[in-house]
């Protein structure tokens, strides 16, 4: 931050008033509400993601949900350090009001990607990449609070964000839930072409607390700094030299080898939950047969109770960390994430019911069945009538995991994911704490891990 000529201006002799005090905690707790629609805007169609691609589009599979997944972490990538560099120079404000701007049209977008005739996948491609960009503020506002806490303040801080991120993430699915109700089919607005049903109406949710959050950062948010001891700060964008009371940020006491190990920490972490979260859907409908609208509103109801758990998590976090210290607290998150992801490995003999309609069509050759599966074969035809129009269930025979992959028990499903609920809230706090005490007070706009 240095080289682009930013200084910070710290008056010893200046005690912050109560008025400054309330309008720097007012600010902070616009950005914790920022943080968390961010993470809403992500989790909020995650369930429903891969349902809704089969029905708009019969060529999409699940390697292409891959790509739909990660889209929106590639263009948070992308937009992070653009809107870093743009807080760099101008007001904070700015980056962040433009940034959801672009989160509520690509919601709005998402909203119509049923309406082309072909190449529908491509436009919720498109459609996930630009929520995912919006997201991109989230470099801003982990800067922004850095900033704006002293020293004594910043873990508390810090672990509000976190925690508001990763109940973003965690609760996001349960509006999901709530919108089942309407329906696959749901009503259409024929003046405007918008068809709200259980797959749209959560990016129209998002897309008003979008324009909430706007008018909030409008009306509300204000830019304060402060340094480690809280003294009041005020960054002077020159290259003039100042009296002593210049503090200027610079990186030279920084341990550049902790930051790239927290980075790398980080990266786990998060990559653990969002694989476990994006792949819940299409598990449970495998293993379980259930069908799009029982795994939306099952895995909204397993999560919302995983989104209570965090919330006791976050909460005994804060004070476990001030007896036990961060790093400890880590440890025993990561520690319990792998429990959880042990006890998912498939441990029973059962497999998994075999999805009638790929035998129907035909699709799969006969060569591809040992003779160990034929009796379990023309167990499954028999389940449905030849001419049924019932949504077809169970594991698709196209996937070759599925005829020699022992189902997970539920039991298994709901323990693991109470572990996993459990230790990723706690890694996900501390390793942002650390991050955040590694970089010190300085301006951390470009610095903020981008997700």
């Amino acid at each position: 931050h240095a080289l682009l000529g930013s200084k910070i201006f710290c008056n010893r002799d200046i005690v912050e008033t109560q008025q400054h005090y309330r309008s720097r905690w007012r600010s902070i707790r616009i950005l914790y509400l920022t943080m968390f629609l961010s993470s809403v805007g992500f989790s909020i169609v995650i369930m429903s993601i891969w349902p809704y691609l089969q029905k708009i589009d019969a060529t999409a599979d699940a390697s292409f949900l891959g790509w739909i997944i990660a889209a929106y972490s590639v263009g948070q990538m992308v937009a992070s350090p653009l809107f870093g560099m743009w807080s760099n120079y101008r007001p904070r404000g700015e980056p962040l009001a433009v940034s959801i701007t672009i989160s509520v049209a690509a919601n709005c977008l998402y909203a119509y990607v049923h309406l082309p005739t072909s190449h529908n996948k491509y436009y919720m491609l498109v459609a996930r990449a630009l929520v995912g960009f919006g997201a991109g503020n989230v470099a801003v506002v982990r800067s922004y609070i850095a900033g704006a806490t002293s020293l004594a303040e910043r873990t508390s801080a810090m672990a509000n964000t976190s925690a508001c991120q990763a109940i973003g993430f965690i609760l996001g699915p349960v509006f999901q839930t709530c919108f089942t109700l309407i329906g696959e089919k749901g009503v259409t607005w024929e003046i405007i072409a918008l068809q709200v049903n259980m797959y749209t109406a959560p990016v129209l949710f998002g897309a008003l607390l979008g324009v909430i959050n706007i008018i909030l950062i409008f009306a509300i948010f204000r830019e304060h700094q402060v340094d480690d001891i809280g003294r009041w700060c005020k960054k002077i964008n020159t290259e003039a030299e100042e009296n002593d009371d210049v503090v200027q940020a610079t990186q030279g006491n920084i341990d550049h080898i902790a930051v790239v190990e927290t980075n790398i920490l980080f990266f786990v972490i998060l990559f653990i939950f969002a694989v476990f979260e994006t792949i819940a859907t299409p598990l449970t409908m495998d293993m379980y047969s259930w069908t799009r609208k029982e795994a939306v509103f099952y895995n909204g109801i397993i999560l919302g109770a995983i989104g209570i758990e965090s919330v006791i998590v976050f909460m005994a976090v804060k004070i476990l960390s001030k007896k036990t210290g961060e790093r400890a607290l880590l440890y025993g998150g990561l520690l319990i994430v792998l429990v959880g992801f042990f006890i998912l490995l498939p441990w029973v003999n059962k497999l998994p019911s075999i999805q009638w309609e790929d035998l129907k069509n035909n699709s799969i050759p006969r060569t591809t069945f040992s003779e160990r599966f034929l009796p379990f074969w023309i167990l499954q035809t028999q389940q449905q009538p030849p001419n049924s129009t019932v949504e077809p269930t169970g594991c698709p025979a196209v996937q070759s995991w599925c005829l020699d992959t022992p189902v997970i028990h539920l039991a298994q499903y709901i323990t693991s994911d109470i572990l996993i609920g459990l230790g990723y809230p706690v890694c996900n706090v501390m390793s942002y704490t650390l991050y955040s005490k590694i970089l010190g007070p300085k301006p951390q706009d470009l610095s903020q891990i981008p997700v």
